[in-house]
């Protein structure tokens, strides 16, 4: 893999980090959906998190373990952003949800091909 597409991947998993966290800091958030909207800042900062972490990696191992949590971060990103989508969460504008869904995928697609070319290696 190449050092520009490690950090490309970086820069964008860190932007969308920010664009949820900017998301909900601007939405008021009933206490029934606490929960999901933890859930959704864990998941969706864990995947730069771990991308970070997989740059640091001892080994090949350590490098492909990393990015594969980072990419069921991705997908569990996208079950919250669908759940948020899909019920009555007053406040969040639906439109950047579609579009933090569209980013998302595009991510989880990013770390998926990063995952395939180190097994071919």
């Amino acid at each position: 893999m190449s050092e520009e597409k490690a950090c490309d991947i970086k820069i964008r998993a860190y932007h969308f980090s920010k664009a949820i966290i900017n998301l909900i800091s601007k939405t008021k958030i009933e206490r029934l959906y606490f929960s999901i909207v933890d859930q959704l800042i864990r998941s969706a900062t864990s995947i730069g998190a771990n991308v970070v972490e997989a740059k640091a990696g001892s080994s090949r191992k350590d490098f492909r373990n990393f990015y594969t949590i980072a990419l069921k971060s991705a997908n569990e990103t996208k079950y919250w952003l669908c759940l948020i989508r899909d019920t009555e969460v007053i406040g969040v504008d639906k439109e950047i949800v579609k579009e933090l869904l569209k980013e998302v995928d595009e991510i989880s697609k990013i770390i998926a091909s990063i995952i395939i070319n180190i097994n071919k290696e």
